[in-house]
């Protein structure tokens, strides 16, 4: 009778399993909602790292941007006692003109906001990268925005990466 319990409780915990398991597969398989995947654009220079976030504040004042913050996380890191750390910076900048465009069409943007360019070092190159807005959403105002919004980052990025 004992094996008989035993077995029985297998089974359940075999079907239990199987059935968590599938819902894992089902939701891996369920379709990014339309505007939810945040693309990115990255290029990688071997300027001197200085050089590009000098560019990279050049480029964004000229696109007619302000930088709001400017994280140094790698030099606060060194600062703090690790004196071989890599560097790593995030600086964020905002056009308030197209911040008001951005929001009058949709609320929902502001998940966008701010404008935000991270630079590393990696393998002895400079890498750059920035996150797109999406261009798929079922706001045709709003994806022919981020096309411009997105063209303007990647000419920001692209400046910053020229020798």
């Amino acid at each position: 009778m004992l094996k008989l319990i035993m077995a029985s409780l297998s089974t359940k915990k075999h079907l239990y399993l199987v059935i968590i398991l599938s819902l894992f597969v089902f939701n891996g398989c369920a379709q990014i909602p339309k505007g939810e995947f945040v693309p990115f654009y990255q290029t990688e220079t071997e300027k001197p790292y200085a050089d590009v976030l000098a560019e990279l504040e050049i480029a964004i004042s000229e696109h007619n941007f302000r930088i709001t913050g400017h994280s140094r996380v790698g030099k606060v890191i060194r600062d703090r006692g690790t004196k071989d750390f890599p560097d790593y910076d995030t600086l964020q900048f905002c056009n308030l003109t197209h911040a008001k465009t951005l929001l009058l069409m949709s609320p929902h943007a502001v998940r966008f906001m701010p404008c935000n360019i991270v630079t590393y070092e990696y393998n002895g190159k400079t890498i750059i990268r920035t996150h797109l807005m999406p261009t798929d959403t079922d706001n045709p105002a709003l994806n022919a925005f981020a096309q411009k919004m997105n063209h303007m980052l990647k000419e920001i990025v692209d400046f910053a990466a020229e020798q």
